[in-house]
């Protein structure tokens, strides 16, 4: 688990996902700036480790991938009607891609959402491009449930019983 000390590490790891997302021709989950050169994201990142537990893995020492268990969703979100555990800010390196690292990520948060006494665990993804990231979410176990839009940004929330 990682502290207010790891944000410039997830931070660098947000912005290679921006990278990786650009370089494939998807500009509308997470723009085009960095994460770490825009100061309300910067904000919005360490707001959001404070609310929860980072974590971050390592593949030889290297920061692979990121997320933040919270005990609630983001902004757009209806809490559930029950305790839950939320999965915010999930992102793997693109110098990582296909090497699992966000299978494990969520292996780890089904983990530690049951280690914690809680049954649902939820996340959110952008739903755009063609609903890849969906997809990639009901392959790791994952329920779609309701939809949102932030603006234009259509989102889809998902969630999965431990």
């Amino acid at each position: 688990m990682g502290g207010a000390e790891d944000l410039p590490a997830i931070l660098a790891v947000l912005d290679s996902a921006v990278v990786w997302l650009n370089g494939k021709g998807i500009t509308a989950q997470w723009g085009t700036e960095s994460f770490s050169g825009r100061p309300k994201a910067v904000e919005q990142v360490r707001r959001t480790m404070g609310e929860g537990d980072p974590w971050i893995v390592e593949i030889d020492g290297v920061p692979a991938g990121t997320m933040t268990l919270t005990p609630h969703p983001g902004q757009h979100i209806a809490p559930a009607d029950e305790p839950e555990v939320y999965v915010r800010l999930l992102a793997t390196d693109a110098r990582f891609h296909g090497h699992g690292v966000g299978a494990a990520l969520l292996a780890h948060a089904a983990e530690e959402t049951r280690r914690r006494g809680v049954s649902l665990l939820r996340v959110d993804c952008f739903a755009g491009s063609e609903g890849r990231l969906v997809a990639y979410y009901e392959g790791q176990g994952f329920t779609p449930t309701d939809t949102f839009l932030v603006g234009e940004w259509a989102g889809q929330v998902l969630e999965r019983r431990v």
